[in-house]
């Protein structure tokens, strides 16, 4: 059968949301203009906040690979470039 599937940028960012908020450290997604989860061309920048005491390269670096695995699992797709982008720290006192 002829034909392509397509999957919409919602859907991606949807998955990359998810698998972000899996990692231990990650507080929550972001919102706000330009912020949250976005999906452009084969790159996806998540806008997180990390709890307090996390290290945040290496956070950074489970988000990656926790992403890329978790889109190439779901959508056949791995992403050429997975931007976190941490902009809070939650429970700093």
């Amino acid at each position: 059968m002829d034909g392509q599937s397509l999957i919409s940028p919602e859907v991606i960012a949807r998955y990359a949301r998810d698998a972000a908020l899996e990692v231990p450290g990650v507080a929550r997604v972001v919102e706000g203009v330009r912020k949250g989860v976005r999906v452009e061309a084969e790159a996806v920048e998540l806008h997180l906040a990390v709890e307090w005491g996390s290290s945040i390269p290496e956070l950074g670096s489970e988000v990656q690979r926790q992403v890329g695995d978790y889109l190439a699992c779901m959508t056949a797709v791995r992403p050429a470039v997975v931007n976190v982008v941490v902009e809070a720290v939650d429970g700093a006192s």
